[in-house]
């Protein structure tokens, strides 16, 4: 019984003192600098329900996003979706992989799996995710 109660403790002295750990608890939202013209509103609309949070300065940053290591995941998803394709700081950023949204959608690679269960509202009926498509197409074109 000593063990499980040694284990319990080590555990929840482990799990408060990452919580100090400076990484993840940035969540600023930088200021929009300019988005792309989009082709449609309702391509905009499908666009921040189900990409935002990783692909745009308009993060939502839920509750859990303040607990390690929970935290440490979603910042550094949320910054390396920025770095890769950020539709806030449109014309500004090194990478732009626009081109390769429509493709990622379409594979089911995005929104990615992990990130659905948390965040219902970025599920997509085949109809949204028909139209997020094409809009990704019309905005951004495709990767040839």
């Amino acid at each position: 019984m000593s063990k499980i109660k040694t284990v319990t403790i080590s555990a929840i002295l482990i799990g408060v003192v990452i919580q100090f750990v400076p990484f993840g608890k940035n969540h600023t939202n930088p200021q929009i600098v300019k988005e792309p013209r989009w082709d449609t509103l309702k391509t905009r609309t499908l666009f921040m329900h189900s990409c935002a949070d990783c692909h745009s300065n308009e993060t939502k940053w839920p509750w859990y996003s303040h607990v390690a290591p929970i935290s440490w995941l979603v910042q550094h998803d949320v910054d390396e979706g920025r770095e890769h394709f950020n539709v806030s700081n449109w014309l500004h950023q090194k990478k732009n992989k626009g081109d390769e949204a429509a493709e990622e959608v379409r594979e089911g690679d995005m929104p990615p799996l992990v990130y659905l269960p948390a965040h219902p509202e970025a599920r997509l009926t085949p109809t949204e995710k028909r139209e997020l498509i094409k809009g990704l197409i019309n905005t951004f074109g495709e990767e040839n």
